[in-house]
């Protein structure tokens, strides 16, 4: 121990490894349990900026959205108990999703500990089944050791979520310690046997097909990968909100693998004599309810890359299994000598204008069009704009007809969450400022973190929120009129003027009833100078981009 230690409160401690460790940025609901760090992080407002945000839920979706922008730990502090508890959604999605984020949760002294203190719950088994890894610190001088382990954890193989418990007696006792080095990533590499045997397979294809997807990308591995993908003129499809890894205007992009998939992409995953799966877990929702491909064994010969060992083999039992962080594959295949791909360039051209046909957008109940609105978008918003949205049939739009042009233009949670697409926008705008961040939300979608709207109006970011308001709970109407039809209960809303909401919170609001007053309401909503909200009412019958409800009706009753 060197000589110029000094004691310090285990919340200045705290503090300082995240400063250490390149925080420069936390959520949170303040409670009384971490008093102390706030203090510790009022000295270190500098570098650490604080968001303060009004339910630790939003709070704790900023923070998973900040884990997926920068490709490091999203911090978030809440305290016990109700903060906890409303905090879970933003780590079940961090862990879905395979983002990296550390939660720290204020936590009752040890000497009231075990007796059901006030809002005391034990968070090992409460959080468990949810993140990579949850502990409780209990002495101060240990603080060092568990946060370099956690941000470790963190970004280590499959990314996701670490908790970390905090006592309110150790937060303020005072100790000497060692500060430790800053994390470093590890990752596994593809070994020289694995590449050789993945260009084998490629070589010996004829209807290859690329799915791109999970955690652990950043802008260097999506460019060498689109090399790969273009050396050797592959199909290259990106599996459910994971739409970004490939610009989607690239001639070997032929559609997102997820709920709504195009019916000519699924059939041409079924007819695909090679998968190569690079990055994603190949769960219900990429499988379409695992049916595109046969459980253990797949049909198509199957490639499947990923960065956690632990989900290879887990459901499809590969041909060719590669445990590899995704930078590290990504250089390895773009450095590999390219196959003779004629024999698929029909395949390739095929895909592609399947993708364009998907495009092309139908008529659409009522007097907007969505249709119309997203296609007037990807054409205008700047090339680097970050679209993002919550849970809901609403999505359906935005994901089949607006275009992601590269890596972190799409902020979605893969796990299904609603209330998702305000918070990450404002924690998408908080990191990016000087880039235009356009959040979706429907109705129901809307309401379970619209407070947040505050949060954007106290921070002075200015994201445009559009609300898709059908007066109802959408995606479950639509399924109970295939199941139960014309026994409607359960899934009405009663709405607020959503517009006239966001004017209460001192920011811009417009309602839009016809497809053509979308664009100047955009414009306006731009020049306002602040954050900025846009009802859009649609027809309840535009339940889907494919089909209406009451043609699911029709055809459940007959």
């Amino acid at each position: 121990m060197t000589g110029d230690l000094q004691l310090r409160s285990g919340g200045r401690i705290l503090v300082e490894q995240l400063r250490i460790h390149g925080a420069d940025m936390a959520f949170c609901v303040p409670g009384e349990s971490y008093l102390d760090v706030l203090d510790a992080l009022h000295d270190a407002r500098e570098e650490i900026r604080l968001i303060v945000c009004r339910q630790e839920g939003g709070a704790a979706f900023m923070a998973e959205a900040y884990g997926k922008l920068r490709g490091r730990p999203g911090i978030c502090f809440v305290t016990r108990g109700p903060g906890a508890t409303n905090a879970s959604i933003g780590v079940h999605t961090a862990f879905q999703d395979s983002t990296p984020m550390i939660l720290f949760i204020g936590q009752v002294g040890g000497d009231v500990v075990e007796r059901e203190a006030f809002q005391e719950i034990d968070y090992r088994r409460m959080f468990g089944p949810m993140a990579k890894w949850v502990a409780q610190i209990d002495r101060a001088e240990r603080i060092p050791e568990f946060l370099s382990r956690a941000f470790h954890v963190a970004v280590s193989g499959r990314p996701g979520p670490v908790v970390l418990a905090l006592p309110e007696d150790m937060l303020l006792s005072r100790v000497m310690v060692e500060d430790a080095p800053r994390y470093a990533r590890v990752k596994a590499h593809p070994g020289n046997d694995d590449v050789v045997q993945l260009r084998s397979m490629l070589a010996a294809a004829a209807k290859p097909l690329v799915i791109l997807g999970g955690g652990d990308w950043n802008a260097t591995a999506c460019a060498d990968i689109r090399r790969f993908i273009e050396a050797n003129n592959l199909p290259a499809a990106c599996s459910f909100r994971r739409q970004d890894l490939l610009d989607n205007r690239h001639p070997n992009y032929c559609g997102d693998v997820g709920i709504g998939i195009a019916p000519a992409l699924a059939e041409r995953i079924r007819a695909a004599d090679l998968i190569l799966a690079i990055g994603p877990r190949l769960g219900e929702m990429t499988s379409s309810g695992y049916t595109l491909f046969d459980v253990p064994v797949p049909k198509q010969r199957l490639i499947h890359v990923h960065t956690g060992a632990e989900e290879l083999g887990r459901v499809y039992r590969a041909e060719l299994m590669i445990n590899s962080g995704m930078p590290e594959f990504a250089a390895r295949a773009a450095a590999l000598a390219p196959v003779d791909a004629s024999r698929w360039q029909q395949w390739t051209q095929d895909a592609r204008e399947g993708y364009l046909a998907n495009l092309r957008h139908g008529p659409m109940p009522g007097p907007v069009d969505l249709g119309e609105i997203m296609a007037f978008l990807r054409d205008t918003l700047p090339e680097d704009t970050i679209v993002t949205n919550g849970a809901g049939n609403y999505a359906g739009w935005v994901h089949r007809f607006y275009q992601y042009t590269g890596f972190r233009t799409q902020l979605a949670p893969t796990s299904g969450a609603m209330g998702y697409g305000v918070p990450s926008a404002i924690a998408a705008k908080a990191v990016h400022p000087d880039r235009t961040v356009i959040s979706f939300s429907g109705d129901g979608c809307f309401l379970m973190n619209g407070q947040e709207l505050a949060t954007a109006a106290q921070y002075r970011l200015p994201v445009v929120f559009i609300v898709v308001n059908n007066g109802m709970y959408g995606t479950i109407r639509m399924h109970q009129e295939r199941e139960y039809p014309e026994r409607v209960h359960g899934t009405t809303l009663q709405n607020p003027d959503f517009a006239a909401l966001a004017r209460a919170y001192g920011l811009h609001g417009e309602t839009v009833e016809r497809t053509a007053d979308f664009e100047p309401a955009l414009r306006r909503a731009q020049a306002s100078g602040t954050a900025a909200l846009i009802e859009i009412r649609i027809d309840q019958d535009a339940i889907t981009t494919r089909t209406t409800l009451s043609a699911i009706r029709q055809k459940a009753t007959h």
